[in-house]
């Protein structure tokens, strides 16, 4: 905040600053330096004059107290900081919650209830630069502004953000950078533009999105088709709350399809074992890609099949069966065999996905 003590005149192109028995030219151009302000209203450029150098900002400045002036000579190497450069805030997070406290607009001190926020855990933020470890140096944000201006922005997160989606997730990134997250760049999240935060929620106890109970909820609002399938009367119990999207789904980026974590059939067999094998006799389709009879969100037809049976089967099986094929309508198109009407192949041929019986070359036994 500004000290009232100080003075400014402007005389010429110059801006004449007093504070006590000490003063100031600056550049009028220099005003519009946002390091130069930071130090000049936390009154660093008027402290300790007489034992320790000026500050120089950029050229042009000529520093005085009393009687002596100094001058660009005087100033030491080690005393010039870069121009961009913007410093951090002297007490962290302390200097933050000034201001984000219980009853500002967006709450923020949920996050001490959780991982970000403990300090004990040394791979926390809190453990490090606190709030600026993830939104930056904030030494001019904390600054009051002039009327009518703005606050020095900072690395804010969100949608309604100016900070480059990019910059957001570098930001994550710095500790989030694992073999969990090898394939984020080019992955189709990645490739949307999306931001961490569109999925994680970092200033509450727990991230919904890394609960069992609320993470489908979290991925439903970008992914409404799969709402729908799941509410189909044959699925997989995602909505029931025993199962999560990221059991099969990789969001930070895969290289097997669909942000798969490993290809359909092997994915499959971590639950699905006994579907495994090896088996004697094999059905091709097993091996080759579970998704060519089922559809893993969800079905209108048993044991998520794309279609009946018969219809299913007949995909691949078209010809040289000793029975009749069921039309596009769903009935025989000659005279019937009774085995087959109205049932299924699999009536015959129930060892559908491999048969270990040495006559089991139709996956009948």
């Amino acid at each position: 905040m500004v000290k009232r003590r100080q003075l400014v005149m402007i005389c010429g192109g110059l801006v004449l600053f007093f504070q006590g028995p000490f003063f100031a030219f600056v550049q009028i151009s220099l005003l519009q330096n946002p390091l130069f302000l930071s130090q000049l209203f936390q009154n660093r450029l008027f402290q300790n004059a007489y034992s320790q150098r000026a500050f120089l900002v950029s050229n042009g400045v000529v520093w005085a107290e009393e009687r002596k002036v100094f001058t660009e000579d005087d100033i030491q190497e080690s005393d010039i900081k870069p121009a961009g450069s913007i410093p951090y805030s002297q007490k962290g997070a302390d200097t933050c919650l000034k201001c984000h406290d219980e009853d500002y607009a967006f709450p923020v001190l949920d996050i001490f209830y959780g991982v970000h926020g403990n300090r004990v855990n040394k791979r926390s933020p809190m453990a490090g630069l606190q709030c600026e470890s993830c939104h930056g140096p904030g030494g001019l944000h904390e600054l009051e502004p002039f009327v009518g201006k703005p606050r020095a922005p900072i690395i804010k997160f969100g949608r309604d953000s100016q900070t480059a989606v990019s910059k957001q997730n570098s930001m994550c990134l710095q500790c989030h950078a694992d073999q969990h997250r090898a394939q984020w760049r080019g992955s189709a999240h990645q490739s949307q533009a999306m931001r961490c935060v569109d999925c994680h929620t970092l200033h509450v106890p727990k991230d919904p999105i890394m609960q069992r109970d609320t993470q489908v909820d979290k991925c439903f609002q970008c992914h409404p088709k799969q709402r729908a399938e799941f509410q189909r009367s044959s699925v997989h119990p995602v909505r029931f709350g025993k199962m999560q999207c990221t059991q099969c789904h990789n969001p930070h980026g895969a290289v097997a399809p669909f942000l798969l974590r490993n290809n359909s059939s092997r994915l499959c067999y971590t639950c699905h074992a006994d579907k495994r094998g090896p088996f004697l006799w094999a059905h091709a389709p097993v091996s080759e890609d579970c998704g060519i009879c089922h559809r893993p969100h969800g079905s209108v037809y048993d044991a998520l099949l794309k279609k009946r049976a018969p219809l299913l089967c007949q995909q691949c099986h078209a010809n040289g069966h000793s029975s009749v094929k069921y039309g596009s309508d769903g009935l025989a198109q000659q005279t019937p065999n009774a085995f087959l009407l109205a049932k299924s192949c699999l009536n015959c041929h129930f060892q559908i996905h491999g048969s270990n019986h040495p006559s089991g070359v139709k996956l009948m036994r």
